[in-house]
């Protein structure tokens, strides 16, 4: 770890990325044991889920604005 990062920065960081307890504790033993690639891929997959339900919500949002713009679009006939 980067002396401008303490161990309580990254944890905080973690968690407000939504890590999960065990995904925080493994990626600190990564780190800890010289395995920072393999501490990068986690937090690579983690980033990965996150945009895949960014992706389903905004796919969800444009279904709902779609039924909005139609009920609104019926009511001016």
């Amino acid at each position: 770890m980067k002396a401008y990062q303490s161990e309580e920065d990254i944890i905080q960081n973690l968690k407000d990325a939504g890590c999960d307890e065990d995904t925080i504790r493994t990626f600190l033993e990564d780190l800890q044991r010289g395995k920072r690639m393999t501490g990068i891929q986690l937090l690579e997959k983690h980033r990965c889920c996150l945009v895949d339900h960014l992706h389903q919500d905004q796919k969800q949002i444009d279904c709902l604005d779609y039924l909005l713009f139609m009920m609104r679009k019926e009511q001016e006939i």
